[in-house]
């Protein structure tokens, strides 16, 4: 028989509506959504800041450099390409006012910032207005945060360093934010000017200097970076453009987005076992159909190439159902994304996420059909008309197999190609995929330990028949762990982490970590500095270590990118010190520290664990360019740094005499009872105004804010595989309804009350949601660990309120579920579900 007469069959099936199907479409459309609403958000921002890029970058152009400004000739050249070059200092200091301290990160800007867009003020004024001089006080504008901390007003004073400002206005948008980065502390602007003599600029001070230029029409901006790093080459020199003004915003949003197309991949997943057993209830009542087919000389591979038709055809409705809702809820949503964003955006309508998503969904509809399709082929008509579909092969035939493999292996490979990192990829994929071989072997566990204790069970007859239902094949055991279960795992492995992320930060960290940062301690300041916490009984230890920091430029004379790649110690400056001797409680993995009074060519010490992973070994050179000069190093040792104490750690130590002359700074770092630590803040701040403490609780919860946001991206991802799951469970007990309703007839003619019947279909609910709940805790718990202790790199303990949520959630799940379906086999009359089967 012809294609051509099996694709009139399968337009013949399809008459029949949509009967059956409604949960298949449902749960492909919502996997496919979840994927193209992700990646449609992705697609609108990556479109905003090329949009705004050079709004972003305040320019076409930006240069920076570290620890110092530009040289007269450096200038010459900028204002030689560029018909307006704007010059920028951004570092970190302390606002004071009275007693009061808060951190704050400073921007000093000069009379043409910005070059592009504008700083919008609250009361509204010009920014040159509000940080001008009046009353021989320059002005400073400040973000709501500080200003809160501080209890300013406008009109109040407070302290950068030894220069007083009157605070004119509170920051209400900045339109070069976004480009800065993270920021340990809310923003404040002035003038470039007005810093002279405050102390907070001086040489070895950490900040860096930043010049927005505006190109001519029609500027070759390629052409214009590689002729920039020519002319800089060796200053240290870092350049950005319009085309990518906030890199780092782009970088993360992209990373981000791709595990949560990953993780709505699992919502997928979860819905293709609801495909699955929709197609698989579909061909069970299509037995007399298949079977008739048959007896009129229909053979094997027109009844397949029917039933392919027609669920292939369902299947591009519910994708495309999928890619709809992607494309408009990104849209209807874009005005409270627009406004909670701190970037720009541009949402419309983005062919890419949506063609994406649509191939993600026509090849999972493809895996979880083709399965129980291939068992039409392997079905003989006898059993066909004996009503036996459950009776016929499980597995199919070869080709069916490989033809599964090969599009699970696409799956992958397009996973991979798309999001661009295969270790991302694979790790989460291959977590899925065993997570749902541990709850497909759980759930075919469960119905062989149900079976085996209902024979057990007697004199217990609720529980009993529970424990019989769960063990038949009616009651859809698999189809109930394996959706429940998967969803379930991804939320409790998002709960684990985050956790032990939290307890890592908030709980342990604080035992071990310093009371404060204090950077920019000057050569002469250090002494007195000194002498003011050794004499104070409250502080039981001060670290202090010379500071400066350098760009790794090259590696045995190669360019450093080409040797480590992206590994993130040449992926910017880094800090690095001098030390005669080794700390004292250093450990020096492989080689010598160099004599106290050497003096020779310049020796490095590096980091042991940071070594290992840029493949370095004894004797290799490293060139480290350090405020425009390169320095050459041998080196001669490996240490391990420990990074997870939040104390001082430096990833390159040099012999004192390779960085004899360069101007630095000192870095210090203070432990110190919790009482005393106001006090301490105080004293310093007086007698060294320049000095920038930063207590590193208030860091930790920086960094904890933005942890909690990504965990909560990805629950909202989890929350859709879950979302689709209870779409399946609601499926499963759709499709027992039949079969519970014939047990509940034969269970009242036997004498059961419909109490004792509803306490059992509650029981095989519950006890359902607790296996799935349980087996979810323990498949997320070791997602959870392996991304703590092989990711992370912390210590892991189960985080039990996280835990039992879990379980509930799962319980309740099922129990709801069951529920919907029970009522109406429990009012049903047994004489009339019985006369129905005879």
């Amino acid at each position: 028989m012809s294609l051509s007469l099996a694709t009139k069959f399968a337009r013949r099936e399809l008459r029949g509506g949509l009967r059956g199907f409604r949960l298949f479409l449902a749960c492909l459309a919502l996997g496919v959504a979840a994927i193209a609403a992700v990646g449609s958000v992705r697609a609108a921002i990556e479109a905003g800041l090329e949009r705004e890029g050079a709004s972003i970058l305040g320019g076409d152009a930006e240069l920076e450099l570290t620890y110092r400004f530009a040289t007269e000739a450096e200038r010459a050249w900028m204002q030689s390409q560029a018909t307006a070059v704007s010059e920028i200092a951004d570092f970190r200091s302390m606002a004071t006012v009275g007693d009061d301290r808060a951190l704050t990160q400073v921007k000093a800007v000069d009379d043409l910032y910005p070059l592009i867009g504008s700083v919008v003020l609250s009361p509204e004024m010009p920014l040159a207005d509000a940080l001008s001089f009046q009353n021989d006080l320059p002005g400073a504008v400040m973000e709501r945060a500080l200003i809160d901390r501080l209890g300013l007003n406008v009109g109040d004073t407070f302290a950068l360093g030894t220069q007083s400002y009157t605070l004119r206005a509170e920051i209400t948008r900045e339109p070069d934010n976004a480009a800065g980065g993270f920021a340990l502390g809310p923003r404040t602007l002035v003038l470039r000017d007005s810093l002279e003599g405050s102390g907070l600029l001086s040489s070895g001070s950490l900040f860096n200097s930043k010049y927005r230029l505006i190109l001519p029409e029609g500027a070759q901006i390629d052409a214009l970076e590689v002729e920039a790093k020519q002319q800089f080459e060796g200053s240290g020199l870092r350049w950005r453009d319009a085309r990518n003004g906030a890199p780092g915003v782009s970088q993360f949003v992209e990373r981000l987005s791709a595990f949560l197309i990953l993780v709505g991949l699992s919502g997928l997943a979860v819905g293709g076992v609801g495909v699955s057993a929709a197609v698989r209830s579909y061909l069970s009542r299509k037995t007399e159909v298949i079977a008739t087919l048959r007896a009129l000389g229909a053979d094997r591979a027109t009844i397949f190439q029917t039933y392919f038709i027609q669920i292939g055809i369902l299947s591009l409705l519910g994708v495309t159902i999928g890619v709809i809702l992607g494309a408009v809820l990104p849209i209807m949503v874009a005005p409270i994304l627009e406004t909670r964003l701190p970037i720009p955006t541009a949402f419309t309508v983005f062919p890419a996420p949506l063609i994406e998503a649509g191939l993600y969904g026509i090849l999972t509809a493809f895996i979880f059909t083709l399965w129980p399709l291939a068992r039409t082929d392997r079905v003989r008509a006898a059993t066909l008309f004996r009503d036996a579909w459950d009776g016929a092969s499980r597995l199919p035939s070869l080709p069916f197999i490989i033809a599964t493999v090969g599009a699970i292996a696409a799956l992958v490979g397009m996973a991979g190609w798309f999001n661009g990192s295969w270790f991302l990829t694979l790790w989460t994929l291959g977590g899925i995929a065993g997570a749902l071989a541990l709850l497909a072997l759980a759930a075919f566990l469960i119905r062989i330990a149900a079976r085996a204790l209902s024979h057990r069970l007697r004199g217990r007859p609720r529980i009993r028949w529970a424990m019989a239902a769960i063990g038949g094949t009616g009651e859809g055991a698999g189809a109930v762990v394996l959706s429940l279960g998967l969803g379930l795992s991804v939320l409790a492995a998002v709960g684990q982490i985050d956790g032990n992320l939290r307890q890592a930060i908030a709980g342990n960290l604080p035992d071990i970590a310093p009371s404060y940062f204090f950077v920019d301690i000057q050569k002469d300041q250090i002494d007195g500095y000194t002498k003011r916490l050794e004499d104070d009984p409250a502080v039981s230890r001060i670290d202090s270590a010379p500071m400066m920091r350098g760009v790794v430029t090259q590696i045995n004379d190669r360019p450093a990118i080409e040797v480590a790649g992206d590994h993130w110690v040449v992926s910017g400056d880094r800090g690095l010190t001098y030390a005669a001797q080794p700390d004292p409680d250093a450990i020096i993995t492989q080689g010598e520290w160099w004599a106290p009074d050497y003096t020779g060519p310049p020796q490095i010490s590096f980091a042991a664990e940071e070594a290992e992973e840029m493949g370095l070994s004894l004797g290799d050179t490293i060139t480290i360019n350090v405020l425009g000069r390169d320095i050459t190093g041998t080196i001669t040792s490996f240490q391990e740094v420990d990074f997870s104490t939040a104390g001082i750690g430096f990833i390159l130590t040099m012999n004192p005499s390779a960085l004899a002359g360069a101007p630095h700074t000192f870095i210090s770092t203070v432990y110190a009872e919790p009482e005393a630590e106001a006090q301490i803040l105080r004293d310093l701040a007086k007698a060294y105004p320049n000095i920038t403490a930063i207590r590193v609780k208030d860091a930790i919860d920086r960094v904890a804010g933005v942890l909690a946001g990504l965990a909560a991206a990805t629950s909202y991802g989890a929350a859709a595989t879950l979302l689709t799951g209870f779409l399946v469970l609601i499926g499963a007990a759709a499709a027992g309804a039949d079969a519970r309703t014939y047990e509940a007839a034969m269970l009242k003619t036997m004498g059961a009350s419909r109490r004792m019947i509803a306490a059992s279909f509650i029981l095989r609910a519950a006890l359902l949601g607790l296996a799935a709940g349980a087996i979810a805790l323990v498949v997320g718990a070791l997602g959870g660990w392996a991304v703590s202790t092989f990711v992370m790199e912390t210590d892991y303990v189960v985080i039990w309120p996280s835990a039992l949520l879990i379980i509930i959630g799962g319980i309740t799940a099922t129990v709801l579920a069951g529920l919907g379906f029970a009522r109406r086999a429990l009012q049903a009359r047994p004489a009339r579900v019985l006369r129905a089967r005879e």
